[in-house]
């Protein structure tokens, strides 16, 4: 039985005229080639998958395709010289990893083997990818060679960071800068992949696939053939969800609507069955930044006319937009923004989303004066307006005891927000504190047994803590701080402060 090829080895391009997106790099080329201005040095710098070894490769097939007297547009790819380079076994086309070949024994080994002349070919070529990762020593071994090559020698070098290269190299070489693909052509480059294998795949599916590679059309096709072989018999979005690991969308929406809505218990409760599904804390992370970001653009510009979105995905994100204000939405992707690091680094996730999560929310109901919030809170004016004659101790006392109507967790999380800006390492210590209740101008937090050193942290920073609690809630606030005797990873937080306190204040 004859071995099967990969898509991503099978359809690569073979030539200029095959090169997919980077149409301002193949334009280039081809042109010096025609004119015959060909630089000593090239640099390819890009994100990866993007096509820079390919091109590479085709660039060194036209410069020593044996079909053509000299260089050419058009290599055969059936000559020896051609055949042999694109299986990289040409000895006179060298392929380089600048991550595994990056000393100076090696530039010294490659500086003394280019004077020599091709063995077979016209010209000798240097591939080096990765090139940022040479050291310093191998670079100024370089330089040399740059300067003054040999004229049947041409370098052309491959990167990720092209920042992280010395400028003395950047000024010798001729560079392109190769931009990812968008969804839409990520979507139509598979499309055409599928008809080719009669890979049976819906438009949903194409979709997540186009938006996990990010860029890189190489990893789309990976993740194609990967999920040809996982469900053969045809691929839907769910299937695309299971392998990859993606959080579906509907989730998202989900999570979208609790934080529009405001109520910390379902947030919470909500957290717990992302856990309990066994998604990945950062794939849910980059999904909700993602899914806030594309409310966002729904309400600047709309996404009915972006090809990234399918027609129905665009009409429910429109919608569900309408349940923010620009303001809120940009907040939102702030608070998000400056809780990444946290959010890859954190030893307890679920906490952190949960008190992320509730951050979210004091974002998203700041500010709010229309709809049904204001109608309530013109009922509380008027209701408080109309106070009997003999209430007037009670109303003294709601009036000593500031905003009763402010929750636990919005307040906490609004503390967390200040101690991360002036101290994220107390910051991430504080991920284990639970909001209980804000009553008579007191704020009590709890935490697990397990932690209970934490309360020494809270004692040394309460005059801060508590300052906070100030400018929070317009009037002067006592932290108490309590511990807890059950656990609060494996079971529903909420429950169990239920347990052990009684109702959690939810405002």
């Amino acid at each position: 039985m004859p071995s099967r090829q990969v898509l991503t080895l099978k359809y690569r391009p073979r030539t200029f005229a095959e090169l997919l997106i980077q149409d301002h790099v193949k334009n280039t080329l081809t042109r010096a080639i025609e004119h015959n201005r060909l630089a000593n040095a090239y640099l390819f710098a890009g994100p990866r998958g993007v096509g820079k070894t390919t091109t590479a490769r085709i660039l060194a097939k036209s410069l020593n395709c044996l079909s053509f007297n000299q260089p050419t547009t058009t290599p055969c790819n059936t000559c020896s010289a051609c055949v042999e380079i694109a299986e990289s076994r040409s000895m006179d086309v060298l392929e380089i990893d600048g991550a595994s070949n990056r000393g100076i024994d090696q530039v010294r080994e490659l500086r003394e083997n280019i004077k020599y002349a091709p063995a077979s070919l016209r010209y000798k070529v240097y591939i080096i990818d990765e090139v940022h990762m040479l050291t310093r020593e191998a670079f100024n071994a370089l330089l040399k060679t740059l300067e003054e090559p040999p004229s049947h020698a041409k370098f052309i070098f491959a990167t990720t960071a092209p920042h992280e290269l010395p400028v003395t190299i950047l000024s010798r070489c001729q560079r392109f800068d190769f931009r990812k693909a968008t969804p839409a052509e990520i979507v139509e480059r598979l499309t055409w992949l599928a008809e080719k294998e009669h890979i049976r795949i819906t438009p949903e599916a194409l979709t997540a696939i186009a938006r996990r590679a990010d860029g890189a059309i190489r990893d789309a096709e990976g993740i194609l053939d990967l999920l040809a072989a996982y469900s053969p018999e045809g691929i839907e979005l769910k299937h695309a969800e299971e392998l990859l690991g993606l959080v579906p969308v509907d989730i998202l929406f989900e999570y979208a609507d609790m934080i529009a809505d405001a109520n910390p218990k379902p947030v919470i409760e909500f957290v717990e069955r992302i856990f309990a599904s066994g998604y990945d804390t950062l794939e849910f992370y980059a999904g909700a930044v993602t899914h806030f970001r594309n409310l966002l653009w729904a309400k600047l510009v709309g996404l009915q006319r972006d090809p990234a979105f399918l027609p129905e995905e665009a009409a429910r994100l429109e919608k569900q937009a309408e349940r923010f204000s620009t303001k809120q939405l940009m907040k939102i992707l702030d608070t998000l923004s400056r809780n990444e690091n946290n959010a890859r680094d954190s030893l307890l996730p679920k906490i952190l989303l949960e008190i992320i999560s509730l951050e979210l929310m004091a974002t998203a109901t700041d500010g709010q004066n229309t709809g049904t919030g204001d109608k309530e809170n013109k009922k509380q004016s008027s209701a408080s307006e109309q106070v009997p004659a003999g209430n007037e101790e009670q109303t003294t006392d709601n009036e000593k005891s500031g905003p009763a109507a402010q929750n636990a967790a919005t307040i906490w999380s609004q503390v967390i927000a200040k101690i991360h800006n002036r101290r994220p390492s107390l910051a991430k210590l504080l991920e284990f504190v639970i909001p209980v209740s804000w009553q008579e101008n007191k704020l009590t937090v709890a935490f697990p047994a397990e932690q209970k050193g934490i309360i020494h942290h809270l004692e040394n920073n309460r005059r801060q803590i508590e300052q906070f609690l100030l400018e929070i809630t317009g009037v002067p606030g006592r932290l108490e701080p309590v511990v807890t005797q059950f656990a609060t990873q494996p079971d529903s937080t909420v429950n169990k402060l239920k347990e052990h306190f009684g109702e959690v204040d939810e405002g």
